[in-house]
């Protein structure tokens, strides 16, 4: 087939949409706050690469005639699907290299599709990669680079982008795998329900991939993982269907919907779930707490989590992060607070959440509270600079910049320890690698009664012809730590193939010989996703 059309294309080399530009007001914006946080000032920008500019190693495969009317060995198609949206691999997006593309990508319409993909994939010894939205940040969507296959075979699910049907007294929806965020509250907008999951790669991830990589999303407590919005699934596997029966609870054994979370792409490919939703919210409100001292800012959400209140947004961010931001002068960490409710007031949660602030010696602006959920200026900015996040990744990596974030989860008792050696580690290693100081910071994306999710992001100036090696070496180093002072290896990014070395030593053994059991019932011939979670037998 020839390259699917589409109103737009997306960049092979970054985020977002062939011709979608960064303006030099903002570019200029963030060098000067890169030059407060790294002491450089000199971003002379190396050029993105073009399609032309790329010499692509030829396909390895023959598509069969039965498959050619969804399948492409096309250029852009097999670029675009060489990597995920990490640094790495935005960093050697922008270096031009693309020694490992898949050989093929197709654009299935049916299951029917699936399963003819599965039996020449198995039949030709070719790896199948499943592929969603592209928004993995732990190679979760990379081809292998493994010598028992002839090839590789990216499935990308955009096709199955569909709202299947609502059930509006239960407020549940069965709704296809391949939908990306914003299509899928277009469609349930009419029913006045919502998903409302709502996380930074919203706009080009899928349902499909939060499932496969047990996603979190909008709430920093309660109905934060996929995991709690999932009522029954359909999956799609090398041996045949799996569909689960849809239950509001079931103490039956083991739910087979778990197999499923987090298995990302190594046992099937999800094609539609049914999914709990919820009313549109009315009443909302949000205003940042000011914390000259961080350690009462900690103990502060910390009382806020264990009381029972379920704020929406909890986020307290470290004063350097928030100067950053511009939600902050650099003398005080704020916290983010929010409440929302389709069904009734939230001044009574914010009061008292307030109140536990103040005990902790908390201060916010109290006009805030009466000028809509985003009045105060502080969520505000945070917010913003938060959502333009992953459109600055390649204009950081051209201008020598690196920024990553790597996020954990830990208990209250863990933390204090764990931000002060993580810190310590990944100062050191940026040191050590760049020779240059930089930026770690710390904030919470997400808190639970036992425990906060800690969320690490360092900034280094490095070498531009070498970014990736850089990265990698001062990657390694940060992400061992948080492991090592008690943090588990992903809270939400999943594990893919880079942090899968952190995930061997998280899970018991035990364990890893189950689910390879598993995947030796389903994909017998072993063709989906190797290397993620664990290498094929």
């Amino acid at each position: 087939m020839d390259s699917p059309t589409q109103e737009r294309r997306r960049k092979f080399y970054g985020w977002g949409y062939e011709g979608d530009e960064v303006s030099p007001e903002e570019i200029a914006e963030f060098e000067r706050a890169w030059t407060r946080l790294i002491g450089v000032s000199d971003f002379t920008a190396v050029p993105f690469p073009t399609e032309d500019s790329i010499n692509l190693r030829p396909s390895r495969v023959k598509v069969p005639a039965s498959l050619e009317a969804i399948c492409t060995t096309g250029k852009y198609d097999r670029l675009y699907h060489s990597y995920g949206a990490s640094t790495l691999d935005v960093a050697y997006s922008v270096r031009g290299e693309f020694k490992n593309p898949p050989d093929a990508v197709a654009y299935p319409r049916t299951e029917d599709d699936i399963v003819k993909l599965f039996r020449w994939c198995e039949d030709d010894s070719l790896a199948a990669i499943p592929y969603g939205g592209g928004t993995s940040v732990a190679g979760g969507v990379n081809p292998p680079e493994h010598d028992r296959y002839r090839g590789a075979v990216s499935i990308n699910m955009r096709h199955f982008n569909k709202v299947l049907e609502i059930d509006h007294i239960s407020q549940t929806a069965r709704i296809q795998a391949g939908i990306a965020g914003p299509d899928l509250e277009r469609q349930l907008k009419p029913s006045g329900l919502t998903l409302r999951f709502y996380l930074q790669s919203w706009e080009f991830s899928t349902l499909g991939g939060w499932i496969a990589t047990r996603a979190a999303g909008h709430y920093v407590t309660i109905y934060t993982q996929i995991d709690d919005h999932i009522e029954s699934m359909k999956v799609v596997t090398p041996a045949g269907n799996i569909e689960s029966r849809r239950f509001p609870a079931s103490g039956a054994g083991p739910n087979p919907d778990r197999l499923f979370l987090g298995s990302e792409g190594t046992l099937g490919i999800i094609t539609e779930a049914w999914i709990r939703l919820h009313r549109r919210p009315k009443y909302r409100q949000m205003t940042s707490v000011q914390f000259r001292d961080y350690e009462k800012g900690v103990e502060a959400t910390r009382a806020i989590s264990q009381a029972g209140l379920y704020p929406v947004n909890a986020r307290l961010i470290e004063r350097e992060e928030a100067a950053y931001a511009g939600s902050s002068d650099g003398t005080y960490d704020i916290l983010v607070l929010g409440f929302e409710s389709a069904d009734h007031p939230v001044d009574a949660w914010m009061r008292r959440a307030l109140e536990i602030c103040s005990d902790h010696e908390g201060t916010w602006d109290a006009a805030s509270l009466t000028g809509g959920a985003y009045a105060d200026s502080g969520a505000k900015s945070w917010r913003d600079m938060f959502l333009r996040g992953p459109y600055l990744r390649e204009y950081f990596i051209a201008r020598g910049v690196m920024r990553e974030t790597m996020e954990t989860a830990t208990t209250w008792e863990r933390f204090a320890k764990l931000r002060e050696y993580v810190k310590a580690e990944t100062h050191r290693a940026i040191r050590e690698v760049t020779g240059r100081p930089g930026s770690v910071t710390c904030r919470f994306t997400h808190i639970y009664p036992d425990g906060p999710a800690p969320y690490f992001t360092w900034f280094a100036y490095g070498d531009k012809a070498r970014i990736p090696e850089q990265y990698m070496a001062i990657k390694k180093v940060a992400e061992q730590a948080m492991v090592d002072a008690g943090g588990t290896a992903t809270h939400h990014h999943a594990i893919g193939r880079d942090r899968r070395p952190l995930y061997e030593k998280e899970r018991p053994e035990l364990f890893c010989a189950a689910m390879k059991a598993a995947k030796n019932v389903f994909d017998p011939r072993a063709i989906l996703n190797p290397g993620v979670l664990f290498d094929p037998s």
